[in-house]
């Protein structure tokens, strides 16, 4: 999935009306592994091995 949003991303920003369009906070939007270890909710761990207790 993030490869698809990725291509479809690029083709999009490949058009110059739309590139022309972009602020320097959209461009931060696109890209989050800069800011990627900053988590305002704390951390969450993820146990592949436990299933969650639903009904």
């Amino acid at each position: 999935m993030v490869y698809l949003n990725t291509l479809m991303t690029l083709k999009v920003l490949a058009q110059p009306y739309w590139l022309g369009k972009m602020t320097p906070c959209d461009y931060a939007a696109l890209i989050p592994l800069i800011r990627d270890h900053i988590n305002p909710y704390g951390r969450f761990d993820l146990d592949m091995n436990t299933r969650l207790d639903l009904p």
